[in-house]
């Protein structure tokens, strides 16, 4: 999880195989002069080395094999959220469950008893419906609520083109206010690490307006657009890879052209974001930001 190597691997699950994967085809130690090209060769190697493994994995598990290939992903490993179960594709053998593969066509409606597929109609006593969290929608829709800044600016108006902050905590024309999460901010395997970060950063700043007698504290316009431009240029360095991926969230279902970078976590490794605080605290300055 941490990117470096270890004498042995003490969690040995589905995340802690993937790091390992790319690393042991990289010789990190032994390659020191790679070019990001020859880097770029060698983890899209791991990655089609680790799909055909879960590939075969299907194969070998699910009896049948149009059910079997129908289950195989056919797209790279982080073009969708990583799922790791035991259990999942041996269900598909139950005489009890019917995979039903639609070609990516979907569901084509819902009567009042049955589900219609591919033109056959699937009776059915319960529809449980397995959508998930929503991803990719408004701040303030996810929140349920909406925040009204200065001069009653709402925050759907002012991230109306995209999120603006300055490290991710503050946004312009909301002074006091504090966002805690991965949008402009790091993105950990571990979240609550994030958050950790974020509640010590936040817990710096409570006390320095304590002990400054700080009754305001937002963001300079300045700080936020060079903030927001970072954000902007990492979030580009992903974009051919996820152009080339099957339709998902991670690519706005296959309309990565519309994407927006700036709702986007830091692009960086999420230790040069915790140290870009560090450094910000230990600072004492408090550069970016307006107080009174």
């Amino acid at each position: 999880v941490s990117g470096g190597f270890a004498e042995e691997d003490l969690v040995n699950d589905g995340w802690t195989e993937i790091v390992r994967n790319i690393l042991l085809l990289m010789r990190i130690e032994k390659n020191k002069n790679l070019t990001p090209e020859e880097l770029a060769a060698k983890a899209e190697l791991a990655d089609f080395q680790k799909m055909e493994q879960v590939r075969a994995r299907a194969e070998a598990i699910v009896k049948d094999p149009n059910v079997a290939e129908s289950l195989k992903p056919y797209y790279r490993q982080f073009c969708k959220r990583p799922c790791f179960h035991d259990d999942y594709l041996e269900t598909f053998n139950r005489p009890n469950v019917t995979l039903v593969d639609t070609q990516g066509k979907g569901v084509e409606r819902v009567t009042e008893t049955s589900v219609i597929a591919n033109g056959q109609e699937y009776p059915v006593d319960c529809l449980v419906f397995a959508t998930g969290f929503e991803v990719g929608t408004d701040y303030v829709r996810r929140s349920g609520y909406e925040l009204y800044g200065r001069d009653g600016v709402t925050l759907t108006d002012k991230w109306k083109d995209g999120a603006e902050t300055f490290q991710g905590f503050h946004s312009r024309g909301f002074p006091n206010c504090f966002f805690m999460g991965t949008l402009q901010s790091a993105f950990t395997a571990n979240f609550p690490h994030a958050l950790n970060e974020q509640a010590v950063h936040i817990a710096h700043l409570m006390k320095k307006a304590q002990d400054g007698n700080i009754r305001r504290m937002e963001a300079t316009q300045e700080a936020e657009d060079a903030w927001v431009d970072l954000i902007c240029k990492l979030a580009r360095m992903g974009e051919r890879f996820y152009a080339e991926c099957t339709p998902g969230y991670y690519n706005n279902e296959g309309q990565n052209e519309l994407r927006n970078p700036k709702n986007t976590s830091y692009g960086g490794k999420s230790e040069r974001f915790f140290k870009i605080l560090e450094d910000w605290r230990e600072e004492g300055d408090m550069k970016g930001l307006e107080i009174s």
